[in-house]
């Protein structure tokens, strides 16, 4: 595709793109070559031979010997403009043209490149990957509203029936298949999507997005969970930074370039410095932190309720601006899996929060209660206060202690935000591919 056309009296100077990388070709061609719909955005094929470039900026050049248009582009039409910068929020508007923006396609490249990096990381570890289900019977957490599967002709029916026989969602996690697996891999990883039925337009949610997940048996610590996150976050940015360098760089200087993205400045950068001042505190620590904080938050900070967004990144910000892992929540706060402390006055959990700068909670985990009579105990204190979905898979869950049980822990990633985190995006919606569902419906 072309990039750009600059015709001169005795020379012809195309850029050319096939979007493998931000770099373009450049091509050196006789005016004569020059056509009526050799424009900006017009698809070519072009013969040549490639030869070394007497400028700096480039190693070659492509000396043309034939030009063919595959595809003209009305550059007059044509929502993107030659050599302008155009804003994330102009080229929002166009869904099923952003991607051939640079900043989109620079986005679209690290996608690509950290998804590889992940599953290496998790292969490379030993892990096996699960391809865990996307319409599920269970709610796993309770983290939110879920998408119900409906059938077509059962709406028109008067007889009200279900699919399976029972009601079906889209997944919120693959956390309980992966529990299963892990009773017969020790270590697995899911990699896949995941849905979110909140009715939120804000900058921070989505419907749609991609969850990494992964299931680590026989640990009895939450250290061994935390540093799993540490290592996967490394390894995987270390393989972005080596295979995309200038696409990071691209939105480090234009996209966020007064945003201090985790030590992410310029090509210095090194990923293992990311952690090595990374700070570690409990529940009841951050909740006096924020309770002597000189600010005043909208949700008031109190013991035994959930930390919001404002508090995370003021917690990220006092620790200074470095990676905090929050540990031990209060029992009553999280879902029903997660291993009690037999604590006291104040009951927790053995959960972990990985919170990061410019966007709070990164990666959730805990060590799962394999313990049988503490998981029943909780499950019928759980069943009071929630409806079938949620209890849908407890006998099969709790056969999962019966039979060979052993201590064990994991926790999930948000795809999308780590992509937030390293690149310094503001708005969640310009890292995936296709920033609303009707017009991903419509493609």
């Amino acid at each position: 595709w072309v990039r750009s056309v600059r015709s001169q009296k005795e020379v012809l100077f195309l850029h050319i793109n096939d979007g493998s990388s931000l770099e373009s070709l450049q091509v050196v061609a006789d005016p004569s070559l020059e056509k009526r719909d050799l424009t900006f955005g017009s698809a070519v094929e072009v013969q040549g031979k490639l030869v070394k470039s007497p400028h700096r900026r480039q190693n070659m050049e492509l000396q043309a010997e034939a030009i063919h248009v595959v595809g003209p582009c009305d550059i007059w039409s044509f929502p993107l403009k030659m050599k302008e910068r155009h804003p994330l929020e102009y080229v929002r508007q166009f869904p099923h043209l952003r991607c051939r923006n640079n900043a989109l396609g620079a986005l679209l490249r690290i996608r690509s490149e950290a998804t590889a990096g992940i599953h290496s990381f998790f292969q490379d570890n030993g892990y096996v990957h699960i391809h865990t289900p996307i319409i599920t019977s269970n709610d796993c957490e309770g983290a939110g509203e879920l998408f119900q599967i409906e059938v077509s002709w059962a709406k028109e029916s008067a007889e009200k029936t279900h699919f399976f026989n029972v009601p079906a969602f889209l997944t919120v996690s693959g956390q309980l298949h992966l529990e299963v697996m892990a009773g017969a891999f020790t270590h697995v990883f899911t990699f896949g999507p995941t849905f979110r039925a909140e009715n939120s337009q804000s900058r921070r949610h989505l419907a749609e997005f991609y969850m990494v997940e992964a299931e680590l048996s026989f640990t009895e610590s939450l250290q061994d969970i935390m540093q799993v996150m540490e290592d996967l976050f490394k390894t995987v940015t270390s393989t972005v930074l080596s295979k995309c360098p200038r696409d990071v760089e691209l939105f480090h200087k234009y996209i966020a370039p007064a945003q201090k993205v985790m030590h992410v400045t310029g090509k210095n950068y090194n990923p293992l410095i990311l952690f090595s001042s990374s700070c570690r505190i409990s529940y009841s620590e951050a909740v006096e932190i924020l309770k002597q904080a000189p600010q005043t938050f909208t949700f008031k900070p109190e013991w035994g309720c959930d930390l919001q967004t404002e508090h995370e990144k003021y917690l990220v910000k006092h620790c200074g601006d470095v990676p905090v892992f929050v540990v031990n929540y209060p029992y009553d706060l999280k879902p029903f899996y997660m291993r009690d402390n037999e604590d006291g006055p104040q009951h927790t959990v053995a959960a972990v929060d990985l919170l990061v700068p410019g966007v709070g909670e990164l990666c959730g985990g805990s060590l799962r209660e394999e313990r049988l009579p503490f998981l029943e105990s909780r499950l019928q204190r759980y069943g009071k206060s929630t409806d079938a979905r949620r209890l849908a898979w407890a006998e099969e869950y709790l056969d999962l202690r019966k039979f060979g049980s052993v201590p064990h822990g994991g926790f999930g990633m948000g795809f999308e935000r780590y992509l937030q985190c390293i690149l310094g995006v503001d708005n969640i919606k310009d890292v995936i591919p296709f920033p609303r569902f009707s017009h991903s419906c419509l493609l």
